[in-house]
């Protein structure tokens, strides 16, 4: 039998069967076809990297490199997407994802949904399996799956393993206190799925027409809507307070600590000087923001001595040493991993941990002893790091500063808790800036021009203003010597060969880069090929639209061709920041994954109890989804907050005017961002008059039919209010801009189609050439 080097089918149309050996091994003359090798990314999604690929089908020598180029192929068709290492089919539910059981098959299974599906799939249904060590759940519950492919023809697309449960809110909804005109009074939930419910007048517990209530269903009548009880009046539904509250219920964000835990928090003593080196006389300082509670890193810099380094700087980061506290398995640190981080709106923090901990035995405070977790670090005039050190240590925060005070001290203005300090701390501070920012210049990360927004409350919790703050040197100063330190724990627990969570950030994938290329072709702007990307070409061409018409829109869809960062227990590097290794190890008071690297580094460098366990080792993988997700989690309720903080905000201006910026095209319309409140609100296609409009992926813009004319992303517009939802966070407006002439998108829409048929032709030869072969 002939040798088949083709990998893409037996001529035919169909695909060639697998010829596996009874072993389960592949023969040595077979290369695997295409849908071979989608057949086993599909059913083995957690071992779908090119090494276990190539594995599986014992692929050698030049047989990998056509695997590499197969993958890629199927990439650049679409058919595959890259995760992390792994590849994925386009389109399939994710590995790890959140589901929503909902009922029990005939045989008494549970199925569940995904909260979330890929845009354009058809909705699933997954089947749980049950595990003997796994988390029980039932229906109601929201969990945290595994899910894998079963290709069965009827029944479940997908079978799901539970990693976690959710908290559950069987006992509590949330919804909106209405006294209608007959007197009587009812709940609107929230959430739209459940039906309104009856309160009754003794059941009312003080709440007012238009409150956020927290209520427990009582037992259902046989007619009539069911009833409920208040059991807490959150606040009007204006309140910021509320809003907050939509957001924490509907993302099922813990934010009640169990009694267990603040038990144990209370009972924690503060660490003593035992076996941690003295280090209360280095004039450690914390800069954080104004309003900050909680401080848990601190700085300190210095001229190095050593004549080997002339302008070389010592560097020194101290980072609360929450390891100390809270101990692997303890109910403390349950509940940290349920919560993954501490989630953040413009009025309220969800910590995760309690305040005894984040803002008392934790919080590095102005001339109190704390424990610490520390880094020394030694860098050349070049500002390339020359070595560093971990100890773990007592300290005494010599002052505690806001990033203006700071800043003002430094640009002449100091005040009377800056001034004895700035010759002897915060100048030698800012000249070892100087020194990093040089390596940071010569790496140069990924520089995008996103100004980021902060909402301001007054005194009853409803939006004032909102407004984008300076960005000082002060800022930069903390973040550089952060990022070093992070650095600097990857590099050791590496070089200790241990176990850890890394920080990563993947280049862009190749189907993102050809769409951003595309884009880009539309503005006369070219990105170069190659099969390793770099940030700094990224950089030249936001360099070349620096202070140009399109430089907003450009920022935009360059940082939507970013992956996603995540953690995950793979070294896969941090893009953005150009760097090959990269963990959290500077603020465990609020990210679990930093707990996990500072427990690494006391178990790697023996630096007393509190390090890392091997059961805990074993679960890095399934940690670091958990925390993934959790971040994820977070970063959706703190948008949805903002959106429902503006909308409420704006339910009064019905019919004003705005100036916006269109912050997203699709086929059913724009959405359009209000600069001054950064809140998004949506233009139904329909409601543009004038032409039918048609919708250009590659230039992000909709472009009339008949004229050519209309509107791409980034512009800038003029819109007015015209319907606002405060409760979904939705606000309509209609466009009072007329369309600009878009000569370029239409043009780019049908070259766009003639390159994808010319791509579809070479691939057609390309595929004949190889079978002839």
């Amino acid at each position: 039998m002939a040798k088949s080097n083709s990998g893409r089918g037996n001529g035919s149309g169909k695909s060639r069967p697998s010829r596996m050996s009874a072993a389960g091994g592949v023969k040595a003359d077979f290369r695997p076809s295409r849908d071979d090798i989608l057949r086993y990314i599909a059913d083995n999604p957690d071992k779908s990297g090119k090494r276990e690929i190539a594995k599986a089908f014992s692929l050698k020598g030049d047989a990998r490199i056509w695997l590499k180029d197969l993958l890629r192929d199927l990439q650049d068709e679409g058919l595959l997407e890259k995760d992390r290492k792994r590849l994925v089919r386009a389109g399939a539910l994710p590995h790890v994802t959140v589901l929503d059981i909902f009922s029990r098959d005939v045989d008494g299974g549970l199925l569940a949904r995904p909260v979330e599906q890929p845009e354009g799939a058809v909705p699933v249904v997954v089947a749980i399996k049950s595990s003997r060590n796994g988390p029980s759940a039932g229906i109601g519950d929201r969990v945290l799956a595994k899910t894998f492919p079963t290709h069965a023809e009827a029944g479940p697309a997908y079978t799901g393993r539970v990693m976690k449960v959710f908290e559950k809110r069987n006992d509590a909804v949330l919804g909106v206190f209405r006294m209608l005109k007959d007197g009587t009074f009812r709940i609107e939930p929230v959430e739209r799925r459940q039906p309104e419910l009856v309160v009754e007048k003794e059941h009312q517990n003080g709440a007012k027409n238009g409150d956020l209530v927290e209520v427990e269903p009582q037992r259902a009548s046989r007619y009539g809507l069911p009833r409920a009880r208040v059991v807490t009046v959150i606040g009007s539904l204006t309140s910021e307070k509320a809003v907050s509250m939509i957001a924490i219920h509907a993302h099922d964000i813990p934010h009640i600590f169990p009694a267990e835990v603040i038990a144990e928090a209370e009972a924690m003593k503060p660490a003593t000087l035992a076996g941690r080196e003295d280090w209360r006389n280095v004039p450690l300082v914390t800069i954080d923001p104004a309003d900050a509670k909680d401080h848990d890193d601190a700085v300190f810099a210095e001229p190095d001595t050593d004549e080997k380094n002339p302008g070389g700087v010592v560097a020194i980061v101290a980072i609360a040493d929450v390891a100390a506290y809270v101990t692997y398995g303890s109910a403390l640190d349950r509940e940290a991993l349920n919560r993954g981080n501490s989630v953040y709106f413009p009025d309220r923090v969800v910590p995760m941990l309690p305040e005894r901990i984040s803002n008392d035995l934790c919080s590095l405070k102005e001339g109190v002893d704390r424990p610490a977790l520390a880094v020394r670090m030694v860098f050349s005039a070049q500002g390339r790091k020359i070595r560093h050190s971990f100890h773990r240590i007592m300290m005494r925060s010599a002052a505690r500063l806001a990033y203006s005070q700071a800043q003002a001290a430094i640009d002449g203005a100091p005040d009377d808790a800056t001034g004895p300090i700035l010759e002897s701390i915060l100048k030698p501070l800012w000249t070892a800036y100087g020194v990093l920012k040089r390596d940071r210049d010569s790496r140069q990360p990924l520089e995008l021009e996103l100004p980021e927004r902060k909402i301001l409350l007054n005194e009853d919790g409803q939006v004032d203003r909102v407004i984008v703050p300076d960005r000082l040197d002060a800022h930069k100063l903390i973040e550089e010597f952060m990022i070093q330190a992070n650095v600097a724990a990857a590099e050791t627990l590496e070089a200790k060969k241990q176990s850890l969570v890394y920080r990563t950030h993947d280049a862009p994938s190749l189907a993102k880069q050809e769409s951003l290329r595309e884009f880009l072709a539309t503005l006369g702007l070219s990105l170069a090929r190659g099969a390793q990307m770099k940030p700094s070409q990224f950089n030249q061409i936001l360099s070349q639209v620096k202070g140009a018409e399109h430089e907003a829109l450009v920022n935009e869809v360059v940082l939507r061709a970013q992956s996603q960062a995540l953690y995950s227990p793979e070294n896969l590097g941090h893009f953005g920041l150009n760097l090959r290794r990269y963990a959290h190890f500077t603020s465990p008071i609020r990210r679990y994954a930093d707990l996990i690297v500072h427990r690494a580094l006391i178990g790697a460098l023996q630096l007393g109890a509190g390090g890392i366990s091997r059961s805990e080792e074993e679960r890095l993988e399934d940690i670091s989804e958990l925390i993934s997700a959790s971040e994820r989690r977070a970063m959706a309720a703190e948008r949805d907050t903002v959106d429902r903080l503006i909308a409420g905000y704006l339910a009064g201006h019905i019919n004003d005017t705005f100036d916006a910026r269109i912050s997203g095209v699709t086929k059913a319309g724009l959405f359009v961002q209000l600069p001054q409140f950064g809140a998004d609100g949506f233009i139904p296609v329909s409601s543009l008059d004038g032409d039918y409009y048609i919708y250009d992926e590659t230039a992000r813009s909709l472009f009339g039919e008949r004229t050519g004319k209309g509107y791409q992303l980034a512009d800038r517009v003029e819109v007015r209010l015209v319907e606002v939802a405060p409760l979904a966070g939705a606000m309509r407006f209609e466009m009072l801009t007329d369309p600009k002439p878009l000569s370029g998108s239409k043009r780019s829409f049908h070259k766009g189609k003639t390159q994808r048929s010319r791509a579809r032709a070479s691939q057609l030869r390309q595929t004949a050439r190889t079978r002839r072969r």
